[in-house]
């Protein structure tokens, strides 16, 4: 072979070889893309199979009533309560009463040692008696103009200051048994045996409170004096009694606003024919404005604000959760009243809607 044929075979053996290796080249593109495009279609599968629904919490809306209120606090007291201090000076002898005793007025709390007084009355009469007798024979001889006006006047002044005197002796003696001025409880007891009474002068002997009605006093804001009247309704929640709701009455209200804080006084008439509840017990005030009747109730926890609108989730029979803006009215415990948005038949989300979407997929797992 010479070297003409030897050079043109090698460039034939070259040309086939860059041919060869284009074509593998060629078939390894066009496997990749197949395998991209497949694994792309894979991805799409595996997308639409994670939409899952997401487990939340719905109730019902429904109709009920509804009230305006205002809320406040207060402190019950008595209606009437009495301060017993002893009007006469002695030792005290004999108490009668112990503090939760139940009192009827007039009924005898405590006696003092009545030997002086006792005297006193004897000592009283006596000089009554004398001057009685005096006065008698006087009478006698003044109709016949044997006795001066003078001495007729001194007599008759002598008298009615002995009869002054013998009424003083009996009151000091009546009130040497101290005994309750109102009906009510004992609510202290001060008073100890062998004690003066004079020593009781500022702490009181006993302290008397009537709770079969008590009251309750609020201070409102000026603003509020136009939404109230007298026999308003009010409800009380008492901590006392495990958060016991108590009706409760508007008895009184003040005319006067106070320039300080901008408050007038209400004081609320609050019944306790059951005897539950005690003076100085703490209470949560409920004043009611106005109640509606037939109003659209939705759960408060169901509402979600979003950008300066009040919004809720309604959840349709497909199980989408669907997003509806609300108008919202009064406001009272965990309800809060619709006026526009619901028609009062909708299941709506009131837990784990913080993060739903419009016409997002739910399951109902509790209501």
């Amino acid at each position: 072979m010479n070297a003409l044929t030897y050079g043109n075979v090698t460039d034939s053996m070259n040309n086939k070889f860059k041919m060869a290796a284009l074509a593998v080249l060629l078939s390894t593109v066009v496997l990749l893309n197949g395998c991209g495009k497949a694994e792309a279609v894979k991805t799409d599968g595996e997308i639409a199979e994670e939409v899952i629904p997401i487990p939340v919490e719905v109730r019902l809306v429904q109709k009920g009533s509804i009230s305006s209120n205002y809320t406040t606090t207060a402190v019950l007291e008595a209606k009437e309560e009495a301060f017993v201090v002893g009007r006469a000076s002695g030792i005290i002898e004999q108490i009668m009463v112990e503090e939760g005793d139940y009192v009827e007025k007039g009924q005898i709390l405590a006696k003092l040692e009545p030997e002086r007084y006792e005297l006193n009355l004897r000592r009283a009469q006596a000089d009554m008696t004398g001057i009685e007798k005096e006065l008698a024979k006087i009478n006698k001889v003044y109709h016949q103009k044997l006795v001066s006006d003078d001495t007729y006047d001194k007599i008759t002044a002598q008298y009615e200051s002995a009869k002054a005197t013998l009424a003083l002796a009996k009151l000091d003696l009546k009130e040497a048994t101290i005994v309750a001025p109102i009906s009510g409880y004992i609510a202290e007891r001060n008073a100890k045996v062998g004690n003066l009474t004079e020593s009781f002068q500022r702490e009181r002997m006993f302290h008397i409170v009537q709770q079969k009605e008590l009251y309750g006093i609020v201070y409102l804001p000026e603003k509020e004096l136009s939404k109230v009247h007298k026999d308003q309704k009010a409800r009380l929640i008492v901590t006392a009694l495990n958060d016991a709701e108590i009706n409760a009455f508007v008895e009184r209200i003040s005319p006067v606003i106070d320039s300080k804080t901008g408050t007038f006084k209400v004081t609320l008439r609050v019944p306790n024919e059951d005897k539950k509840l005690m003076t100085g017990m703490f209470t949560q005030v409920s004043l009611n404005y106005n109640t509606r009747d037939n109003a659209t109730l939705l759960p408060r926890k169901a509402m979600l604000a979003m950008d300066d609108t009040v919004n809720v989730f309604v959840v349709d029979d497909q199980g989408i959760a669907r997003k509806v803006t609300i108008t919202t009215g009064y406001k009272e415990g965990k309800y809060v009243e619709v006026t526009e948005g619901l028609s009062g038949n909708e299941t709506v989300v009131v837990t784990g809607h913080q993060n739903l979407k419009d016409n997002a997929l739910v399951n109902i797992v509790s209501g």
